[in-house]
């Protein structure tokens, strides 16, 4: 917490990157692939007497670097009716940096492009690394709304403690997420389109042999305009199943953090349950295997009457930001929401089911399978409470509804050239 409070120092992305990486060039300097300082460290070069390579392997080299170049869209082409979930590259990104003693360099704004880092970086070879996810909206004034920028930052800096990294002081982090935005402004979409998905990430870019922190870190904020998160469209109804051989976190783990390696592991179950026709799966606890504890990449809610539940956070779930926006709406609205352990046969009996998280937003659950047992809800369509939910949400963020909780952060005009 010590550490959140030192002031940083305003330098440039380049003069504060560590020799070990890369971070960005000007885009007049780069070639239409792999810049010149990852292609050289990438070539062997050729012992004194033998063959040098050929015109034919020069060439290759080239298409090889060609391949590699970061194709930006301009925001005037991009058919926003069109968009799902998939990555847009921006124009620009944000980009700071930080040594062992903690102290972070404010690096500003900069052309999007790739990075280039040693081998032995630490987030390479040891996953040390957390990432956030926002979004920003359009209003019919035109002004751009960020949603619950200090809720990230605080969970930013908890997320960092876990993985024995230096956390971002919470006023860089918000002034990096509001520069990006302001910066990307043609890429937020327009009103009830989607919104601009933004993806803080903090990871150990030093290069590090044994297991132990890495000696240098890197912050950046890149964006993406997105929409629906779920094939078919926002608020069409998903299919779940139980999973009962894998668990996505255990007590004492870090289950809790948003860090890089809790993901990919939910990657094999998935690609399974799709292919079963599942659009995502359901975890239960790894003690007793009988409690829900979250979809694949969101926070889990079922109904009863006027009675809505949610697994309570107890270290193996993820404090999401969009959780805790429902509880609060739900109880301002007079429902009893409940955080406590729900067992997946209380699920099998709800009323209604849904999930939500910054990208999915609110997703209703059409059916939860479990052990060969399909439960439907709301004859599969979408249920009165995720549906009043989801316009409350949905209202507050895009500027429709009064936002009398100052949930909403607004971007100033040019923020991106403010010093």
């Amino acid at each position: 917490a010590a550490r959140a409070r030192r002031p940083f120092r305003a330098r440039s992305a380049r003069s504060n990157a560590p020799r070990h990486m890369s971070l960005v060039r000007p885009r007049a300097a780069l070639t239409p692939s792999l810049s010149a300082t990852t292609t050289k460290s990438c070539r062997v070069r050729a012992p004194s007497g033998a063959v040098r390579p050929s015109g034919a392997s020069s060439s290759r080299r080239a298409a090889v670097r060609a391949r590699g170049a970061v194709k930006i869209t301009p925001a005037s082409d991009i058919n926003w009716s069109a968009l799902g979930f998939g990555l847009t590259p921006t124009s620009h990104m944000y980009v700071a940096t930080c040594e062992r003693d903690g102290e972070w360099h404010d690096g500003g704004v900069v052309p999007y492009d790739n990075l280039s880092l040693s081998p032995a970086a630490a987030v390479l070879n040891y996953g040390q690394g957390v990432f956030e996810g926002m979004k920003a909206f359009r209003t019919v004034d035109e002004e751009l709304l960020v949603f619950r920028p200090e809720q990230n930052a605080a969970r930013c800096e908890e997320g960092a403690g876990r993985m024995s990294m230096p956390p971002v002081p919470r006023e860089l982090f918000q002034k990096a997420v509001l520069q990006t935005v302001s910066a990307n402004r043609d890429y937020v979409p327009p009103v009830g389109m989607g919104a601009l998905y933004l993806r803080p990430l903090l990871i150990g870019t030093g290069a590090i042999l044994g297991l132990a922190p890495a000696p240098s870190y890197t912050f950046l904020v890149y964006c993406s305009p997105v929409a629906s998160y779920f094939k078919g469209g926002q608020l069409t109804p998903i299919d779940l199943t139980v999973e009962e051989a894998y668990h996505r976190a255990a007590p004492g783990g870090s289950g809790s953090t948003k860090c890089i390696g809790n993901y990919s592991p939910v990657l094999k179950v998935q690609l399974q349950a799709k292919k079963e026709g599942f659009a995502d799966v359901m975890y239960l606890d790894a003690k007793e295997n009988k409690y829900v504890e979250e979809v694949s990449s969101c926070n889990f809610f079922c109904v009863k009457g006027k009675t809505i539940s949610t697994p309570a956070l107890q270290g193996t779930i993820l404090p999401g930001i969009t959780r805790k926006s429902i509880v609060e709406l739900a109880r301002s609205r007079g429902y009893t929401v409940e955080e406590r352990n729900v067992s997946i046969d209380e699920v099998m009996q709800a009323d209604e089911c849904f999930c939500c998280g910054t990208a999915v937003v609110v997703a209703p659950v059409g059916s939860v399978t479990y052990q060969g047992k399909k439960a439907l809800f709301c004859d599969g369509k979408v249920g009165p409470v995720g549906q009043e939910m989801y316009d409350q949400l949905t209202g507050i963020q895009q500027g429709r509804i009064p936002d009398e909780r100052g949930w909403n952060v607004k971007v100033p005009n040019d923020y991106h050239l403010a010093k």
